[in-house]
């Protein structure tokens, strides 16, 4: 059964965006009577036919409303610097999503590359593979803020720093994750983050970690972070 995206059904029945229209009816081939799932990425899943075939506006009827109560147990906030090549970037929101982590957050620090985001593109890559992996929950996908507003976030929890540099005090983070916490953790930039921004989150209280033994590109250091969280948390 096709997938579809929306965060706005209020009522028995609801009509598909243009775009969305267009895809299921002149893309699928959808008709009158064909069943679809949308989910609207907040715990709930629709089961619905279609009752108008418009390819501009297509209606549908909800025969069935399937709900998750709640999320996971803790809250995973992933701060990943945004990649100079985008395609690497657009691939850790597919992954990040299909993990099912709670809040991405794109950021600028000093030895970023890339400095404008097109946060419209971004969010769709989300929703696709929100679709794709038919999740009943949707990551929050922030405004591109800059490395000191991270530091200082009102975030309660367990907040980490990844880096490559070699410091006595810097541990794997499967060393140093409390199982059921919530978590943010900082990914630098291909140039990683210089030190004085190392000092600075640790003076606001985030702990140094390594995630892998191995360099890392930023986009794959991401994605095994969201892995290693989920792992321990199964």
């Amino acid at each position: 059964m096709h997938i579809f995206f929306t965060s706005d059904i209020i009522k028995n029945t609801y009509t598909l965006s243009q775009e969305e229209s267009k895809h299921c009816i002149k893309v699928l081939r959808l008709k009158i009577g064909n069943k679809i799932q949308l989910i609207n990425g907040n715990g709930k899943l629709f089961i619905c036919e279609i009752i108008d075939a418009n390819p501009k506006k297509c209606s549908v009827k909800i025969i069935e409303t399937i709900k998750k109560e709640n999320r996971k147990k803790y809250k995973f906030y992933i701060a990943v610097a945004p990649t100079k090549n985008n395609n690497r970037y657009d691939f850790f929101l597919e992954k990040a999503t299909e993990i099912g982590v709670d809040k991405i957050i794109p950021f600028i620090s000093n030895f970023s590359e890339r400095k404008i985001i097109k946060p419209e593109r971004l969010e769709k890559i989300i929703i696709s593979a929100t679709k794709q992996s038919k999740a009943f929950f949707k990551p929050f996908f922030n405004e591109l803020i800059s490395f000191e507003q991270i530091i200082n976030s009102n975030f309660i929890g367990e907040k980490y720093i990844a880096h490559c540099y070699n410091t006595n005090t810097k541990k794997h983070i499967k060393k140093v994750y409390n199982k059921g916490k919530d978590v943010l953790i900082l990914i630098g930039p291909e140039g990683d983050f210089s030190k004085e921004e190392v000092q600075q989150a640790v003076l606001k209280g985030f702990i140094e970690i390594s995630i892998s033994d191995a360099r890392l590109r930023t986009e794959t250091a991401g994605i095994v972070a969201c892995q290693i969280i989920d792992f321990i948390n199964t």
